[in-house]
Formats: C-alpha cells, structure tokens, sequence
C-alpha cells in the first residue's frame, strides 16, 4: 500500500502522523511510504531520517493526496485537505465530528473512508489512540493553568502550591478518566488542594484508593459542580462521552459567581466543550475572558509539546496503520471489532451513530458498510 504523511497545518500544530521509526516498521513490511518535506522538522524529525527509514519525501501535500491510497495525519483535516481526499482513500487521523458539521459534511461529500483515532476501542473499554493524548492533555492542562493565573496573564496571581504560611491554590477536577486523573495527578504534585469529581463510583472509589485523603473524591451532581467550581482558583473540565459532543457542565450563571481572575481550562474543547462559554481557541491566542475569569481552550492542547506528543501518539497508532496497509482496510475491520469501531464515515454515508444523531445524518452501521 502507498502510504502518504502530510505536514499538518492547524495553526502552531508541529506533530506529524509518522515517526521514522514508523517508516522503517511499513517499509520492511512491504510498504511504501510518502512523507512531505519538511513535515517533522519542526520537532527534530529531519527529511534524512524519513529517507533513512526508507520514505520518499514529497514536496507538496496535493501530490500525497493525489496518489496515496492510505492519508495518516494527527489533526482533523481541514476544510481544503478535505476537498483533497478522493473517492475510496483511506484517511486514518483523529476527527472529532460531532461538534464539528462542516468537516463532516466534506468527508461525506469526498466519499473517502475515514477511521477516527478517537473512536478506536480495546478490550477494557478504553479509547487507546486517544489515551495517550488524553495523558499528555491532562499533564498540560495544569501547566496551562498555573501559567494562565499568573497575574500578568489575566489571573487571580494565585500560586498552585502555595508557600510556608499562604494556602494553595484550589483545583477542581471535572472528570475521573485519564485527563482527569493526571491533571489531579500533576496538581497534586504541585501541592495543590484538589478534588475530582465523576459519576462512576467504583472510579471514585478507585481513585481514592490510589491517591488516599491527599486526593478530594465527590460525586458529580449539579450541586457538586457548583458548590467546587465557585470555589476553585483553576477548573479543569475533562468530560468525555466518546464520538459525542461533550455535555455543559459549567454554565455562565457560575461564572458570575467564580472569583474575578479564576481560570477555566476546558480540556473537552476537542468534542464542543464542557464549559457553556467555551470556544476553540489557538497556542498563539490560547485564552480570553469572560465575566472575570480566564478560559484556556486550545482545541490542539498537545500540540504545545509536539515532540512528545508525536512519539506518544504513533506508538499507539502505528499497530493499527500496519493492520490497515497488511489487510485493506476492509478485513482489517472485519477481522478488529475495536478498529472499526473507529469508522466514522464511509463513502458518503455516517457510520458512528453518535455523530448520525448529533449531526441530523442517516446512520449505517460499520459492520453494514464494509460488507456492502
């Protein structure tokens, strides 16, 4: 299979979609492989390593949409790469429809195949090609936070982990998966005060278990979320319900409430966002304020570490990338009830049923789509 790698261009998005490492893997086992100049350099992933691995480097990203039968990429694609895609080529990248219809609305259109990273499941309920950006996610969101409250940013001037004397700063924690466990994780290891909330209690319990009374446990209601949110100095929104647009959990009545120069950091911005007042924002304008307090929702969070990021997410991905190019892409999903769990559009037709109901599409179910 001839396999082409574009150079992302969301805005301040350095990750690539493949490693070297990843192109040596698809060469040896029989693959070519199309990389576009200059798609890694921006995180010390030269054009000699890809050649080295065994890649051809291409200038243009029209030439890699032209004649690549399998498009693997890290961002949705934007709206011109989407009018790129051809009838029948394989695009494997992360997509998050449901609160996006003009992207939908073009892959439809472009009667491509696209699996969505973000949809793919394993066999403990876990979502494994987004996990590892979830992680890094959660790290940053802290980092991100702590930075937005510093007061020439906007913020409270609220330092997380306090000092000898002066109480840390409050952290509440929106959700118990894995960005929310190392957000809380990295804000306790600042030494902040923080408290989690989530609707599973075993996770709850799970969690207490793990991190003991250093770590708050609270079970998410409506009073919860407010009674936490008004209280916080920095808020991390990591709701996920997968392939759907996030639920409002913090609306703009607790705005009003919240201390002038809190922080809201809304992790969920990639499915819509948790927070009512949220909007995608950029690494080059990451927040804005509303009512007071400061928003950071940076739709490529992990793209601010791009060279961890990009060797976290192949890891993940590049099993899968192999089991698409050795198989087709069709029995790779007869063959992977977990892979093609993330088929969400297939030639014109909306194959995951939470983005068909969101989106107002007719839903053909996976199964049904690749045995058409």
């Amino acid at each position: 299979m001839l396999i082409g790698v574009p150079k992302e261009i969301k805005n301040h998005e350095y990750r690539i979609g493949m490693t070297p490492s990843g192109v040596r893997e698809l060469v040896a086992a029989g693959h070519e492989v199309i990389v576009q100049r200059d798609g890694g350099a921006a995180i010390g992933l030269t054009n000699d390593q890809y050649e080295a691995a065994g890649a051809r480097i291409i200038d243009s990203a029209e030439e890699i949409f032209a004649t690549a039968e399998m498009i693997i990429k890290v961002k949705e694609p934007q709206p011109n790469e989407c009018k790129m895609l051809r009838s029948g080529q394989l695009l494997f990248t992360y997509l998050h429809l449901a609160p996006d219809p003009e992207q939908t609305k073009l892959l439809v259109e472009s009667d491509a195949v696209c699996i969505a990273y973000e949809t793919v499941t394993d066999d403990r309920n876990g979502l494994p090609l987004l996990a590892p950006m979830s992680e890094v996610a959660g790290r940053m969101a802290i980092q991100a936070g702590a930075h937005s409250l510093e007061k020439a940013q906007g913020g409270l001037g609220t330092l997380l982990g306090g000092v000898p004397g002066v109480a840390p700063g409050k952290v509440t924690v929106i959700g118990g998966g894995v960005v929310g466990v190392n957000a809380a994780r990295m804000a306790l290891g600042l030494g902040a005060d923080v408290t989690i909330l989530d609707r599973s209690l075993p996770r709850l319990k799970e969690l207490d278990a793990l991190y003991g009374p250093q770590l708050k446990t609270l079970y998410s209601t409506a009073d919860t979320i407010e009674q936490e949110v008004v209280a916080a100095d920095l808020v991390v929104g990591a709701v996920l319900i997968p392939g759907a647009a996030a639920p409002k959990l913090v609306t703009r009545d607790h705005l009003s409430k919240m201390k002038d120069g809190a922080v809201l950091v809304d992790v969920a911005i990639d499915q819509g966002g948790c927070f009512e007042t949220s909007r995608a924002t950029t690494h080059q304008e990451p927040t804005y304020e509303v009512d007071g307090v400061i928003h950071y929702c940076v739709a490529n969070m992990p793209g601010g570490v791009a060279r961890t990021s990009t060797f976290a997410l192949t890891n993940a991905t590049l099993p899968f990338a192999l089991a698409l190019a050795n198989k087709g892409y069709k029995q790779a999903l007869k063959d992977d009830a977990h892979l093609r769990n993330g088929l969400n559009v297939h030639r014109g037709q909306v194959t995951y049923e939470a983005v068909a109901n969101v989106l107002g599409y007719s839903y053909q179910s996976a199964s049904d789509a690749i045995t058409d």
